[in-house]
């Protein structure tokens, strides 16, 4: 009865691994029976469960689907879809709980699963819980029922619901990940005339890989946009919840300054609202949401961790640098990528009608894309806290809400071990070009004292 999961895949806010190494059916099998029983103990009995477009997600959303009827909850199968649609379709059929499986953005060999236990994200000890629950064959025994049914329409209109924006001329680049089949039902709801490329599912990722956050996987996109002659362009990852966007110029307009242009519509509706945004966010946003009114918030990296922080201090929208966009504002509070993208149709019309223009007068900030260096997985956040430590001895301005983030005269620097791979990651904004250069040689002063060479990893 019992089962062990590979130590590696049992992450802080999701599982994930590479299948057939570190991640099988018997693990999908386990997982199911696992997280059924936790929610059966907490009073529940109907699960939702989706998948996205890779291929080995239909064999362990089989698996996964096995292990929860086993542990006697009852089964709605959504199908193909993002991420965003199965957390939509747990509140929309008012279900107890919910799981994904996806890999999200990393590359094809990998899967994963995304829960939630009733509207609530379940993440960090919930997560370990299961790996201790399926050691020990903790597991609730009974029949469970399975039935299918397909959300996707139901899903679309409230994408569109309260639809107040204009009509642009939009690229959209879904990568053929997951989101593929949503955009294409969402681009006919819009006004404006829409270029569609990649909507077809395929898990082997041909056209470029499904993470809107490296600049590389933007070149179809631009590409649409210089040549129909767009308004502006947007892609999405994998599985659907996270945007990128690029304005009419081919400029990409990154996750935290999508956030002050959102923020500052959310803003007016609702006047002195707290903005949460990560650790890797620009100071520009945090000061632009405090110039509007706003009370700027910097919180810790991860879905899961933004979106309990959100409940708490009754946020109406959040964001990532990783493109992550939550808004609780007239929604339920997760991130979904296509919603994000209404939502940002809407701020462009009610900011003035071009986000090339809102892009324009943003201040220039001189700073690093999101930089990421291989650490052993058993290194990270070990490192971290050696960093730490030296900076405490220094008397350096450090913020650890998530990592270091280093405040100085030049600008700031932030090194932090990421939740769901073998890497740091770190960034730098500062005042001048030179500054900069000073600032990244800090960051890598500081991983070179901890044995690390700073050689940058693979998205």
């Amino acid at each position: 009865m019992a089962h062990r999961f590979h130590p590696t895949t049992l992450r802080e806010y999701d599982v994930r691994g590479i299948i057939g190494e570190t991640l099988t059916e018997d693990d999908a099998r386990a997982l199911g029976r696992g997280f059924g029983t936790r929610v059966r103990r907490n009073g529940g009995s109907r699960v939702v469960v989706g998948y996205d477009g890779r291929l080995s997600s239909p064999m362990l959303e089989a698996a996964l689907v096995d292990g929860l009827t086993s542990a006697g909850v009852d089964v709605i199968r959504i199908g193909l879809g993002p991420t965003p649609m199965l957390y939509y379709a747990v509140h929309a059929l008012k279900a107890d709980g919910g799981v994904q499986v996806t890999g999200s953005h990393n590359p094809p060999n990998y899967n994963g699963f995304k829960m939630m236990l009733g509207h609530a994200p379940f993440f960090g000890p919930d997560i370990q819980d299961l790996g201790r629950m399926a050691e020990a064959g903790d597991w609730e025994t009974d029949a469970g029922t399975s039935e299918q049914i397909d959300i996707m329409d139901q899903y679309v209109d409230r994408l569109v619901q309260n639809f107040s924006g204009g009509a642009y001329n939009i690229a959209w680049d879904a990568g053929n990940g997951a989101a593929g089949p949503v955009v294409e039902k969402l681009a006919k709801r819009l006004p404006g005339r829409h270029v569609l490329l990649h909507t077809r599912v395929d898990g082997t990722f041909p056209n470029h890989h499904p993470d809107p956050t490296v600049e590389a996987n933007l070149a179809d996109l631009r590409a649409a946009v210089a040549r129909e002659t767009l308004d502006f362009g947007l892609a999405f990852d994998g599985d659907g919840d996270r945007i990128g966007a690029i304005d009419g110029e081919g400029r990409i307009v990154w996750g935290d300054q999508l956030l002050a242009i959102l923020a500052e519509d959310v803003l007016k509706a609702v006047p002195g609202a707290t903005i949460i945004a990560d650790v890797k966010a620009s100071k520009a946003l945090f000061d632009r949401v405090a110039e509007l009114g706003g009370t700027p918030l910097m919180w810790k990296t991860g879905h899961s961790l933004i979106k309990a922080k959100m409940k708490e201090v009754g946020s109406p929208l959040a964001g990532e640098m990783s493109g992550h966009v939550f808004f609780a504002h007239d929604y339920y509070g997760f991130d979904d990528a296509l919603y994000a993208s209404v939502r940002l149709i809407q701020a462009v019309h009610h900011l003035g009608g071009s986000l090339t223009a809102l892009k324009s007068a943003m201040p220039a900030m001189i700073n690093t894309p999101e930089m990421r260096f291989a650490c052993p997985e058993e290194r990270k956040f070990a490192v971290v806290a050696e960093v730490l430590e030296r900076l405490r001895a220094e008397g350096a301005t450090v913020n650890e809400t998530d990592g270091a983030r280093v405040t100085t005269p030049d600008g700031w620097w932030l090194l932090r071990a990421s939740n769901t791979q073998a890497v740091l990651v770190a960034r730098a904004e500062a005042t001048s070009p030179e500054a900069l250069e000073r600032l990244k040689q800090t960051i890598t002063d500081q991983l070179a004292a901890s044995g690390i060479t700073p050689v940058e990893a693979n998205h």
